[in-house]
């Protein structure tokens, strides 16, 4: 086992420098510091966790507060947890994850606790009640996701109005003129969470400023409720000819739904989608999405985290990563329009 002595005779200076280098408790000169940088990197040296936390006063922990409520879907969830995990990793953090819907109760037990430096918090509602707590508490946190007044706090996110908006423009584009947006569970829109209610809001502006008749359906993750669902849209709005869903679970349900009751995609009926490209791309006809960039989301909400423990004064309050539509086989004129 390589030991901090061994770095020390490596890079020719002292264990304590050494030992300085790796706490922060006194400044080296750059050429120093470099010199053990490449020491340990050579010698493949691994600071012992608990005397660096010590030495430090930090756990090196992040908590990621991510209550599993009723209508969050799993799959999709766990894609950001994974990025979240790797980037942390990366930097030679671990990652303590918080999932009871404790609230503030929760994030004030761990803080309190000194397990961990600092938050990362999900399923953010647009009045979320943990805010008033992280805008005061003396550790560092990042929220994936925006409430209505993200004043004072660090968020990066989709911009979930923006993929609204994007499908509702790309259905108009074609010559649709009756759309429908198929969401998530109606209790997710009841709790008030962000990203729901943001592609609703960001559908419906575009489908008014388009001309175009639409509507707004939550849904449950059942295919029972989404067969339910596509027979009550074409009974009520026979002229419907295309739909945005966001509502993973149910996405290829529905479209098999409408597929039974004698509609073609897309010939008859458009399916545009906002969930991760993987899921798109291998349903059984690819799908036009707008894609989550949960990777590149939760890396960007770490790397904003370190920022601020860091204690760097140049992080930004707010990073919307743009929504990007990917044409698949799922969209095409509607057959007015085609005809």
């Amino acid at each position: 086992m390589v030991k901090i002595t061994d770095v020390a005779r490596h890079a020719n200076v002292s264990p304590s420098t050494v030992s300085y280098a790796l706490s922060g408790k006194r400044p080296i000169s750059p050429e120093t510091r470099r010199r053990i940088e490449a020491s340990i990197r050579e010698l493949g040296y691994r600071p012992h966790a608990g005397a660096r936390s010590l030495a430090s006063s930090r756990s090196r922990v992040i908590g990621l507060v991510l209550p599993l409520r009723k209508g969050v879907h799993v799959p999709v969830v766990m894609q950001f947890v994974t990025s979240v995990l790797t980037a942390a990793r990366e930097d030679d953090h671990d990652v303590l994850l918080l999932t009871q819907d404790e609230g503030e109760e929760g994030i004030t037990r761990v803080a309190q606790s000194a397990m961990a430096d600092a938050f990362i918090v999900m399923d953010v509602e647009m009045d979320d009640r943990r805010l008033p707590l992280l805008r005061a508490l003396e550790r560092p946190s990042v929220l994936i996701g925006f409430p209505s007044d993200p004043a004072g706090l660090t968020c990066v996110d989709l911009d979930f109005a923006g993929a609204g908006a994007a499908c509702a423009e790309h259905l108009a584009s074609l010559g649709h003129r009756t759309v429908a947006l198929v969401g998530s569970p109606p209790e997710v829109y009841v709790r008030g969470t962000g990203f729901a209610r943001r592609v609703a809001a960001g559908f419906t502006a575009a489908a008014d400023r388009l001309g175009l008749r639409s509507s707004v359906h939550p849904c449950q993750q059942t295919p029972s409720a989404a067969q339910a669902l596509a027979e009550r849209l074409l009974h009520e709005q026979p002229g419907l000819s295309g739909i945005v869903v966001h509502n993973e679970p149910i996405t290829q349900p529905l479209i098999s739904a409408f597929q039974a009751m004698g509609l073609r995609v897309p010939e008859d009926l458009s399916v545009a989608a906002i969930c991760p490209d993987e899921t798109a791309e291998q349903a059984p006809v690819p799908i036009t999405s707008v894609a989550i960039p949960s990777a590149e989301i939760g890396t960007r909400a770490v790397e904003l985290l370190l920022a601020k423990l860091a204690g760097r004064i140049d992080v930004p309050e707010t990073t919307q990563l743009s929504a990007r539509l990917t044409r698949r086989a799922t969209t095409a004129p509607p057959p007015t329009a085609a005809d």
